[in-house]
């Protein structure tokens, strides 16, 4: 798998990569820590479900060890939460809080200046007891930094498309979608509707169905007589005489004769997304 998407990436991309796969599930901490031997500077750590607007220039001015951007949010408890001291530096981060002791919600975009340092937290982390659900937490590494004296300077994203959950998955693709990333095919036959913004990708079969708005179909889906209104179809998808709304349909799913809302399907099989 890691060759295949190292070759994927040559392709598609003018910048040296590497790609390790974490076969063991032991949290954020265990997957940088896989990065350990190939790191020799300063990193970026990007968590791959999450999009973000942000001015990363500040990296290269910063006189702080690192930084981690944030989003107040009213769901604290999903995330991890940074609290502050009056200059902006990290003074605390807690891991999915019961209570709110911050609102500023660690998104998942991490510059770190002093990476020995770093690595020397996950190092601690990974021998202490593991976190909540058997895992180590990549913050802890960072509250190890903080401890040690290192400054963590706190900046704010202007934006954040989280795609975490099911209807931040669906609203993220509805921002994409309005802002560059729509598509349309070149071609539409008689009795298809299509209802702006959409990405229709290159490859789907569209007949006598109504598609839109906010809805993405990616190559080799076909769409037959059917109603398709914000949700995200994955590859080979196959919809007939259906109506898929608010839902997330994994690739080669089949979809025949009946409703699917708020809905979350692959494998053949459908589980509610809320």
């Amino acid at each position: 798998m890691d060759a295949c998407h190292e070759s994927h990436h040559a392709k598609h991309y003018d910048i040296p990569a590497r790609f390790i796969e974490q076969k063991v599930l032991d949290g954020t901490a265990g997957a940088v820590n896989l990065a350990r031997p190939y790191v020799d500077g300063p990193v970026i750590v990007i968590f791959v479900d999450t999009l973000f607007d942000a001015d990363l220039s500040i990296v290269k001015t910063t006189k702080a060890d690192g930084i981690i951007w944030t989003k107040e949010v009213e769901d604290y408890q999903r995330f991890g939460v940074v609290v502050t001291d009056k200059q902006g530096h990290m003074t605390q981060i807690v891991e999915k809080p019961n209570t709110p002791i911050s609102k500023r919600a660690n998104i998942g975009l991490q510059y770190v200046k002093d990476w020995r340092t770093l690595f020397d937290g996950i190092e601690h982390v990974l021998k202490s007891p593991p976190g909540k659900g058997g895992e180590f937490f990549l913050t802890d590494a960072f509250q190890y930094m903080v401890d040690k004296g290192k400054k963590l300077f706190v900046s704010e994203v202007g934006g954040w498309y989280d795609c975490g959950k099911v209807d931040t998955l669906l609203e993220t693709n509805e921002h994409l979608l309005r802002h560059g990333r729509g598509q349309k095919p070149a071609k539409v036959g008689s009795g298809v509707r299509i209802q702006e913004p959409v990405r229709i990708e290159e490859g789907v079969t569209l007949k006598s169905s109504t598609i839109g708005p906010n809805v993405t179909i990616e190559a080799g889906s076909t769409i037959e007589g059917s109603t398709i209104a914000n949700s995200i179809l994955g590859r080979g998808v196959r919809a007939k005489n259906a109506k898929v709304l608010g839902s997330v349909i994994g690739d080669k799913q089949v979809i025949e004769g009946r409703e699917v809302k708020d809905s979350v399907m692959d494998a053949g099989e459908l589980a509610a997304a809320r």
